[in-house]
């Protein structure tokens, strides 16, 4: 899973913003204090929202008994490839926008993100749907098993396992598809990012500290770089039509909900951090002290990291890379916290792969136990 991710990572993970020049737009506009606080203020809250309930969703979906549910675990050599092949990624989608036409390039990926964007948001809004359902409301179950080979060689592809309520969750997300992918709305375009990002926290989980800080450090440097070192990432950014990037028109209140100057926050951004965040809520979990120290220290450093971006961009009237405020807060805050509290040892032997392994040893051993 590690290695699927580089497109949405690659293709924004630089936070921008225009005083005076439009993002999207043709002509030069010169945005209003308060048509700039009400983007960047909307932009931070719609990053808070998948980081905060994409966290603690994590913390159950690993129990949940259906494979599409199950979380995939990045581990240190993932981590350490990741910014690797993101460049690769990123240089890649540079060298096809300035060979081949925009046009068509946007055209694939808009179907491409339409099919994503229906099973994400589908994904992400089946349990509140769920408890609006009567209980008198016919439910019935479906199973989609794909199998390699027969008998005892017998290997399963996909095990896929929903009802009747999902089915109504995908016809709901499917109406939201088509208004993107006709329209390309703004509105349904976060609609969209914000359901990929929620997903990303939740079903990405990271299994140490020791990897996330490999991954973030590795994704600082490739965030520096390509933003500060070469116009590689923001040619990308503006070319790349695809809900990978939260938006908020500045121009809001002269032109309302038809308003095309953009600032814009890639996906990167947010899930990134969020899934280190997501981790240390599952490290306060497993403490077992009642307690989230951990997750709210590094819940207010990623506001704080990205409210220092937000200002030195607004400042400097320049695209900057998000990564290089948010990785030294998301890591340094909760470190310092261990170090209070004198748990930074356990904090970096937390192992989440071990833990989740011993149930089902202990399990194991006693169905011997029952067999003999």
């Amino acid at each position: 899973m590690a290695e699927a991710e580089p497109v949405p990572e690659a293709a924004l993970n630089a936070t921008e913003s225009n005083g005076t020049e439009a993002l999207n737009a043709t002509a030069k506009f010169v945005a209003t204090p308060e048509g700039t606080a009400l983007a960047y203020g909307s932009l931070v809250f719609m990053a808070l929202l998948p980081i905060f309930f994409g966290a603690l969703r994590s913390v159950t979906c690993s129990k949940s008994k259906n494979s599409a549910d199950a979380p995939e675990t990045i581990t240190s050599r993932d981590a350490a490839r990741f910014p690797i092949i993101a460049s690769c990624t990123l240089f890649g989608l540079y060298l096809f926008f300035k060979v081949f036409s925009q046009e068509y390039i946007n055209l694939l990926l808009s179907v491409y993100f339409f099919v994503l964007g229906v099973l994400a948001l589908s994904h992400t809004m089946s349990p509140a749907v769920s408890r609006i359902f009567p209980v008198s409301f016919p439910n019935k179950q479906y199973q989609l098993l794909f199998t390699q080979g027969s008998g005892e060689s017998k290997e399963e592809i996909v095990n896929y396992e929903f009802d009747t309520k999902n089915l109504v969750c995908l016809l709901i997300s499917s109406v939201v598809g088509v208004w993107y992918l006709l329209k390309k709305h703004w509105i349904a375009n976060n609609v969209f990012g914000l359901a990929f990002a929620l997903n990303g926290v939740e079903l990405l989980h990271l299994n140490n500290v020791s990897t996330g800080c490999i991954l973030l450090g590795g994704l600082f440097v490739y965030d520096v770089f390509w933003v500060f070192g070469t116009n590689v990432m923001v040619t990308v950014a503006k070319s790349f039509e695809a809900p990978i990037k939260l938006v908020f028109p500045q121009d809001l209140l002269e032109k309302g909900l038809e308003a095309s100057n953009f600032a814009m926050l890639g996906l990167g951004d947010i899930v990134i951090p969020g899934i280190f965040i997501a981790l240390l809520l599952r490290f306060d979990v497993s403490l077992k002290k009642n307690s989230r120290t951990y997750f709210y220290s590094s819940f207010l450093a990623y506001i704080f990291g990205l409210g220092l971006t937000i200002f030195v961009m607004h400042t400097f009237k320049h695209a900057q890379p998000a990564l290089l405020y948010l990785v030294p807060a998301c890591v340094g805050f909760p470190v310092v916290v261990a170090l209070l509290k004198g748990e930074l040892t356990e904090m970096f032997r937390y192992e989440e792969s071990s833990e989740e392994a011993e149930p089902n040893e202990e399990s194991s051993e006693s169905e011997k136990k029952k067999d003999q």
